[in-house]
């Protein structure tokens, strides 16, 4: 094997100036199209989806009850404390890849590795269970505007047909989209992310008024034993014992699912590349976007669980179905047709980036270096949003893709575990980077940060936890067969470098570009002299 410029082979480690040069100088870059307003959108068009039109409901009915509510709550302050790390990390290393891209700066390459690998499983899994649950609004709306399917049609539309031929199209589609051009998708995602908050907004108040109070009754219901064929969380496991549902250990274990629907803020790193300025506005976006989504949902979760009793909520679209159950059916159409463009726009999201992940690390040769190219036609990364959209096509087959819900969110919280340490790994590693972002309260906020995602981790059945292995012991696998031999750091020498693409490998052999225009650049702070007591006024 070749070894690499810094002398090692497993966890060498990418330099901070290669991370840079490698998008400044390489002819295979992402046009700069999004400033704050757009990755806002972009985060709420991810945010907010699934999660607010159904995962609250179920949940409710089957997990928290009307405590769902402060399970929300929890999701949110996890999301909150991740997307703080989460924004000091791309606003010190603003290039597409979000978490795995910092975990090659940060730990090493192996690790990268692996992180990657899990926002690949995360990002395919989102987008493949998100087109299945789009095809049951989609039947739904159609029926609430009179429009009928003949039943021989019909049960190709639902989310557990064994044969869904609305979900595979549904992607299609949208991989041709961003394919084609993310300019055209940030244009269609503005207007479409609008148009569904618009809905929230309306049927937050419209709820309202039919809110009865005695529905919050018992806000906390008694703990129940789990069924016999039920897998229970790891926690339990390693405790030996089943927490079951509902009480104090139901609130955890909803929110360990309800990170679900927060999942997305970490997307809009992955937009780095593609954000003017993005030192600043990929931080901005992200907080921002937190916030908000954190409102829109609690105030939804509220109105939900007050409009009928909590185990009347697990049907397939709780939030139409109780706007029906209090008379007020003309919202429950608006309500299917607002899930239909929020599902759309989630899924949208997640494939660009889904092929902002693989155009990464293709670039970096540990998938094929075909993937890291952008379309002189397009100007995007083409070859990666198709393989993207393929993916979770293949996956959107499989007939049981719902039961995967837990595999996203374990991959999201994996990488939320490394981003929270690679704060403080990188503040003693690098502390002179120019940071556009920095976390407050260091160490506390990182802490805390990955002690509540271990804990919610903790609270994912152990079922989850055995695929999530499986998983990434493939990884490890395709890593140790592939990507550690193909690696560019790997084999500086011998890569076939492309005309403009002038990155001679770490970095060390050629200055980060110096041009005044240039909107990345490695730029370290000098240290500030120490003055003894003497020299104070």
């Amino acid at each position: 094997m070749a070894p690499s410029a810094n002398g090692q082979t497993v966890g060498r480690r990418l330099p901070v100036e290669s991370a840079f040069t490698r998008v400044e100088d390489a002819r295979h870059r992402l046009p700069r199209l999004f400033g704050r307003r757009d990755l806002v959108v972009l985060g709420l068009g991810v945010m907010i989806g699934s999660g607010i039109f159904s995962l609250s409901g179920k949940q409710a009915a089957n997990v928290a009850g009307p405590a769902v509510i402060l399970s929300f709550v929890i999701a949110a302050v996890v999301c909150v404390l991740a997307a703080a790390c989460y924004a000091e990390l791309s606003s010190t290393i603003p290039v597409s890849g979000s978490a795995y891209t910092f975990s090659y700066v940060t730990f090493g390459e192996m690790w990268a590795w692996l992180v990657g690998w899990a926002l690949v499983l995360e990002l395919v899994t989102a987008a493949a269970i998100v087109a299945r649950v789009w095809s049951a609004y989609f039947l739904a709306t159609l029926s609430g505007f009179g429009a009928s399917v003949p039943e021989g049609l019909a049960r190709f539309f639902g989310p557990d047909a064994n044969v869904n031929l609305v979900a595979p199209l549904l992607l299609l589609l949208l991989t041709a989209m961003i394919v084609t051009g993310t300019k055209l998708s940030a244009r269609v995602l503005t207007v479409v992310v609008l148009a569904k908050v618009a809905v929230i907004l309306l049927v937050v108040v419209v709820g309202a008024t039919h809110i009865n109070r005695e529905n919050y009754t018992p806000f906390i219901p008694m703990s129940r034993a789990a069924p016999a064929t039920a897998s229970p969380t790891l926690l339990g496991w390693i405790l030996d014992s089943s927490f079951g549902t509902f009480g104090v250990m139901g609130i955890f274990t909803a929110a360990s699912a309800i990170v679900f629907a927060f999942i997305g803020f970490d997307l809009i790193a992955t937009a780095s590349e593609d954000a003017r300025n993005p030192r600043k506005t990929v931080p901005q976006g992200m907080l921002l976007g937190v916030g908000a989504v954190t409102i829109l949902y609690i105030a939804m979760a509220v109105v939900l669980v007050g409009l009928r009793p909590y185990a009347q909520l697990g049907g397939a679209a709780p939030v139409s179905e109780a706007m029906e159950a209090v008379g007020v059916g003309w919202a429950a159409d608006v309500v299917n047709l607002g899930a239909l463009l929020a599902l759309m726009t989630v899924i949208m999201v997640v494939l660009i980036a889904q092929s902002r992940v693989l155009f990464n690390m293709g670039r970096d040769g540990l998938l094929p270096k075909s993937l890291g190219r952008v379309s002189r036609v397009y100007s995007s990364p083409a070859r990666a949003a198709t393989a993207a959209g393929l993916a979770a096509v293949a996956l959107t087959l499989y007939p049981g893709v719902l039961d995967l819900e837990e595999l996203l969110v374990i991959g999201a919280l994996f990488c939320f575990a490394f981003c929270a340490v690679g704060v403080l790994t990188l503040r003693r590693s690098e502390p002179d980077l120019e940071r556009g972002f920095r976390v407050p309260m260091v160490p506390l906020i990182p802490l805390l940060s990955l002690a509540s995602t271990l804990w919610l981790m903790l609270n994912l059945k152990t079922s989850t936890w055995l695929k999530f292995g499986v998983w990434m012991l493939l990884g490890l696998a395709i890593y140790g067969l592939y990507g550690r031999w193909h690696s560019r750091l790997a084999n500086e020498e011998s890569w076939d470098f492309e005309v403009g693409d002038t990155d001679p490998g770490t970095g060390g052999l050629q200055a980060v570009r110096q041009d005044t225009d240039s909107e990345l650049r490695a730029v370290r702070t000098p240290p500030k002299p120490t003055r003894g007591k003497h020299m104070r006024s």
